[in-house]
């Protein structure tokens, strides 16, 4: 069962937005050099969630799991997302698919930046 795995990012109007993510998609690949690693957005910038989903189902992909790069579960991960990924489950019956909670909220990553902050002051 081939496996993926798609950031999903909010967008922006501003191109260079997008190189943090993409060093984050590049650095996971490397990580996992056996799963395929997508960026995606929900907006402002290409590519889109179900286009990229759709590129991975068509490559082959039966397991799929979306972490949204966000900080928070703000109005995006509550509303957009369940629905792009019942969207997403509808037009790709044979997909696993799962949704993780945002970025931000895990534990490790909140220490990572609470470490990143208490630096800053040198």
């Amino acid at each position: 069962m081939k496996r993926a795995l798609v950031l999903f990012a909010h967008g922006a109007r501003a191109a260079s937005w997008a190189a943090p993510f993409e060093r984050l998609r590049d650095l996971t690949h490397a990580r996992l050099p056996e799963v395929e690693v997508r960026l995606a957005f929900l907006e402002l910038m290409e590519p889109r969630l179900p286009e990229t989903v759709a590129a991975l189902v068509a490559g082959g992909a039966r397991e799929l799991t979306i972490v949204p790069v966000f900080l928070g579960q703000g109005g995006h991960l509550l509303r957009d997302l369940p629905l792009l990924a019942e969207g997403l489950r509808a037009a790709h019956p044979g997909l696993q698919l799962t949704v993780a909670g945002a970025v931000g909220e895990d534990p490790g990553v909140l220490a990572a930046m609470t470490d990143y902050c208490v630096r800053s002051l040198g």
